[in-house]
């Protein structure tokens, strides 16, 4: 009993540095709250060349070549332009996380700077977009940096085209690990999808790639594949979401449940794929990377500033087993 004292003693610590930065975000940033009302209540004006029930899905194209994307760090980079009218959503349920990041609030508790890296494939590089300021790393370091101004907060990107989880695995120690970061968000799946490759392998490599971020100090955050029409074309499409979310719940890390998002905006608010996806049916464009972003920012400003007590009672797990359309 005597070795959990020092745990028990950081815990309540925390849970004290937490519940007082929660009281001043909250006094600060209520307004913030409005990203997690339901998505019925945003539904209103949207153009009519957006909206479409019934959208065809395309057939499954290319995955890019491999390049290296450089670091985006811009301090404030020109908002990207979003369609007329469609307002960015998602259900509460999805735009909460069931875990609190606790290494990401301790650091802002503190008062200390915050570092989070980004690392993926081509929809974390950010081919679809227009800029690399247009990019949702480098969406998701303005939008935080608005919700805790004058905190010191980088968002690394380490997005490289058509990589897999174990191309990813590799670099970790000089992309991600050498950056000492607090909260790592990892995007997975869509390339060993889009390639036909089996699951069990990928399953394997995922639960090794998280207990190594976690063993080097890092909340963890993944985040799965894209609602896109290349993705639905694929019969492992389905697999990958129940693995990716079964190694979520089973490493006791958070997951950002992008697939269900980006499927609410289709299936709930009637948007065709050509308001949210660029045009080679696959990658995401300004106006989703900014909108996910903003979900990602909400999500992490929440689970950031969450008192601890409260954080050990969890809601039930969100859709394990998401049905495609």
């Amino acid at each position: 009993m005597s070795s959990n004292k020092p745990k028990l003693a950081c815990r309540a610590q925390a849970a004290a540095a937490a519940a007082l930065f929660a009281a001043q975000f909250v006094a600060l940033h209520s307004a913030g709250a409005q990203m997690s009302a339901p998505a019925s209540t945003a539904h209103a004006s949207i153009p009519a060349h957006m909206v479409s029930p019934k959208s065809p899905i395309a057939a499954p194209v290319g995955t890019p070549a491999g390049t290296a994307t450089k670091p985006l760090t811009s301090s404030a980079p020109a908002a990207p332009a979003v369609p007329s009218q469609v307002v960015c959503t998602a259900p509460a349920e999805l735009a909460r996380f069931e875990r609190p990041l606790l290494h990401t609030m301790r650091r802002l508790a503190n008062g200390q700077p915050l570092t989070i890296v980004a690392i993926g494939s081509s929809s974390t590089a950010g081919a679809g977009a227009s800029s690399p300021d247009a990019t949702y790393p480098s969406r998701l370091g303005v939008e935080l940096r608005a919700r805790f101004p004058g905190r010191d907060i980088t968002v690394l990107n380490r997005g490289v085209n058509g990589e897999e989880t174990t191309n990813m695995m590799a670099r970790f120690a000089a992309d991600v690990i050498a950056a000492h970061p607090q909260l790592v968000l990892w995007q997975i799946g869509t390339n060993s999808v889009l390639r036909d490759h089996p699951l069990s392998p990928h399953s394997l490599q995922l639960h090794d790639g998280i207990e190594q971020l976690k063993a080097a100090g890092a909340d963890v955050v993944l985040i799965d594949p894209q609602f896109a029409p290349a993705v639905l074309a694929k019969s492992e499409t389905q697999g990958m979401l129940e693995q990716i979310a079964l190694a979520a719940k089973q490493e006791d890390v958070d997951l950002f449940q992008r697939f269900a998002v980006m499927r609410n905006w289709h299936d709930a608010l009637h948007l065709s794929f050509d308001a949210f996806v660029s045009p080679d049916h696959l990658h995401m464009n300004d106006w989703s990377y900014a909108c996910i972003a903003k979900l990602l920012g909400n999500a992490i400003a929440e689970a950031a500033t969450r008192p601890v007590a409260a954080a050990a009672v969890r809601p039930a797990m969100i859709s394990a087993k998401p049905d495609l359309p």
